[in-house]
């Protein structure tokens, strides 16, 4: 039976999946635009996409108390009104012939701090809106939508850049974030503030906030010591950020491989990666259901221990047809994997995460695994010149071996609100 989570999760889930379908759409966008409209070199391509990143990481990690210390929807409408605005300005500089590499790079930094932002202000309403035993079937939700916008959005934006062009496919993003906004903006209900409810209409800017907000050095560290403080989260953490950034570290030399060296036509490559994303929204669609059956804790350490299993397979990538039929079914069974273990990960994250804590923790995870990922480009960018680039894909595979090494062990999963504090000395009552 279809678990209902009302109009209000309604509306947060279509600004979600519209804004992802547009970011997956112009995916690319920006370094063909560097290429086609800039001429840049690649070193400048690469520095595009691990520049933004680490500087919007680094960016987004302050930005933590001042998400929690305010009501969520407003947070969230202003940054995709951020984004929207950022966009923007690239297709309307591209027709003043006034776009330049610095404004591409400025973008980039504020569109991803932006949404370091709206993910943390999201994460933290989507707990106070979805009843505990029911964020399992939410997360599943947003994981399945992300897959699939992952499976059609890259050859959508293809079709459409090969129509209108880069710069027109970034007006299209741009847009997509509007329609999140006023998506967001349709949501009914009270917000949240710092843990506590706040009633709809109360000035955000008067509503009272137990803490101040200004960001003081002391609130900047809380999400990292409670992270660190929880067993489960800090082993979490670590597992989640290495295997993401590890997997992602190997995507740009993946593309060099396949279209560099084997030549592989465009259309091969988008089948290579859109197929097996649809592995991922059958994954999402059984987390629940596993959950149920055999328990969240052996599912999320099944799931867990073979996500890390198969990234070591692209080592047998060879050119051809066998090659191609190679990358479709180990990237179809890891992201299969990482579709049930999504949703279990980012459930047992949030029912461990304080209400009054939940943005600054969403946003130091983020934040920190982004910076990682970033990273990890960079050093495995430079292992493939030294090597080459399968050797380097060969070696995340090696490592990724080791991570479910981190994952929780022998321990009692978090039951629904089992993390939630009372409010403390310096918070103003209740709801």
């Amino acid at each position: 039976m279809r678990v209902r989570l009302g109009h209000s999760f309604g509306w947060l889930w279509s600004a979600y999946a519209v804004s992802t379908y547009g970011t997956w759409i112009a995916f690319g966008a920006f370094p063909l635009i560097a290429v086609s409209v800039l001429h840049a070199p690649a070193f400048a391509v690469s520095l595009l996409e691990a520049a933004g990143l680490a500087v919007a990481a680094v960016v987004a990690f302050s930005l933590g108390p001042w998400v929690e210390h305010r009501a969520k929807r407003p947070v969230m409408i202003a940054m995709d009104l951020i984004r929207f605005a950022a966009m923007a300005s690239v297709p309307i500089a591209y027709v003043l012939d006034l776009l330049s590499y610095g404004q591409l790079l400025a973008v980039s930094v504020i569109s991803g701090t932006a949404g370091i932002a709206f993910s943390a202000a999201s994460g933290a309403y989507l707990k106070h809106l979805v009843r505990g035993d029911q964020l399992l079937v939410a997360n599943g939700r947003f994981e399945g939508t992300s897959w699939v916008a992952t499976a059609a959005g890259p050859p959508l934006g293809g079709a459409l850049i090969g129509l209108l062009g880069p710069v027109i496919t970034v007006m299209a993003d741009a847009l997509s974030y509007l329609l999140s906004a006023l998506g967001v903006l349709r949501i009914r209900g009270d917000d949240i503030v710092g843990g506590r409810h706040v009633v709809r209409g109360t000035d955000a800017a008067t509503a009272p906030r137990d803490r101040p907000t200004r960001s003081r050095g002391a609130d900047l560290l809380l999400g990292w010591r409670f992270i660190l403080r929880d067993h489960v989260l800090r082993r979490l953490f670590a597992n989640q950020i290495l295997v993401g950034g590890l997997i992602m570290a190997t995507a740009p030399l993946l593309s060099v491989l396949l279209l560099g060296q084997y030549h592989f036509p465009a259309w091969q490559y988008g089948l290579a990666f859109g197929i097996p994303a649809l592995g991922g929204f059958v994954g999402a669609r059984l987390s629940a259901r596993l959950v149920t059956r055999y328990g969240r804790h052996r599912v999320m350490t099944v799931a867990g221990w073979l996500r890390s299993l198969f990234p070591l397979g692209l080592a047998c990538v060879r050119p051809g047809i066998p090659g191609l039929l190679t990358v479709i079914i180990v990237e179809g069974f890891l992201i299969t994997c990482m579709g049930i273990f999504n949703p279990i990960y980012a459930t047992e994250r949030l029912q461990r995460t304080p209400a009054d804590l939940t943005a600054q923790i969403l946003s130091t995870w983020s934040a920190a695994g982004k910076l990682l990922q970033a990273a990890l480009m960079v050093l495995w960018g430079i292992l493939a010149t030294l090597t080459s680039p399968l050797a380097a894909i060969t070696l995340s595979g090696v490592l990724l071996l080791a991570t479910p090494l981190l994952l929780p062990r022998r321990i009692h999963l978090s039951a629904p609100g089992l993390m939630e504090r009372q409010p403390t000395a310096h918070t103003h009552g209740h709801a």
